[in-house]
């Protein structure tokens, strides 16, 4: 893979994709498929999940379904050629019907969030920017997007090898679902063959720590992300 110099704004998802891997057509499907959320060993839910980019921007649509027939839920992410948010939506389907949308005011973003049909909506500022990334809770591939962001502003990569620089980033995240902000420490740590539905892969792994607790990521060679364990959770999240 040859690596591109960066060219427009480290957060926005077509420069990540870019600078690693690809000449893009408008519309071109960045990522798509699912991944396997299991807990204790157990499968119990699964995101279905795609990424799509054009000249105008791009937009992450995932949806959440638990195995057991109990809950749906939806979200889109809408960024802007500059890597700014334009837009999250959050929609629960099942059991309940409550909604969420993040949109900028300003400078910042404002949450309005509706708890279930018939209940007064309420809006909640933020004094955070438009470039802040969303984590909301259960949606792994807004953790794909972080992972893109940082590697397109602190790494480069030569024939597979990561050379990022020293130490930890620290990445601004909102996360509608609990109405708050956090910061975010990634970290690039190391190439790990890892076993893989009984197939050793090589990916790159790196680490994800906030107040929410810690995090590990692999990425495959195409950037795509394919393992994820939240290990104070026994949370294991596959790509299928």
């Amino acid at each position: 893979m040859k690596f591109k110099s960066l060219i427009v704004a480290a957060a926005i998802i077509l420069t990540a994709v870019s600078l690693y891997a690809a000449k893009t057509d408008p519309g071109q499907v960045v990522d798509s498929g699912s991944f396997g959320i299991f807990v204790n060993g157990k499968r119990v839910a699964t995101e279905t999940f795609s990424v799509n980019q054009s000249p105008t921007g791009s937009l992450a649509k995932s949806q959440l379904k638990l195995d057991d027939g109990g809950g749906s839920q939806t979200s889109e992410l809408e960024i802007s050629p500059t890597g700014q948010l334009r837009r999250y939506e959050w929609h629960e389907q099942s059991p309940g019907k409550g909604e969420s949308i993040v949109v900028p005011n300003g400078e910042f973003l404002s949450e309005r969030l509706t708890p279930a049909p018939g209940e007064k909506p309420f809006e909640q500022p933020f004094l955070i920017g438009t470039n802040t990334s969303i984590l909301d809770d259960y949606f792994f591939l807004h953790r794909e997007i972080l992972a893109w962001r940082y590697l397109a502003s602190a790494c480069t990569q030569n024939h597979g090898s990561f050379q990022c620089r020293s130490g930890k980033a620290q990445l601004g995240a909102l996360v509608p679902r609990q109405r708050s902000s956090l910061l975010v420490n990634i970290q690039y740590l190391s190439r790990e063959k890892v076993n893989i539905g009984g197939v050793e892969r090589e990916l790159t792994k790196f680490s994800l720590n906030s107040e929410s607790g810690d995090w590990f990521i692999w990425l495959d060679d195409s950037l795509k992300l394919v393992r994820i364990l939240i290990p104070a959770e026994n949370t294991e999240v596959l790509r299928d």
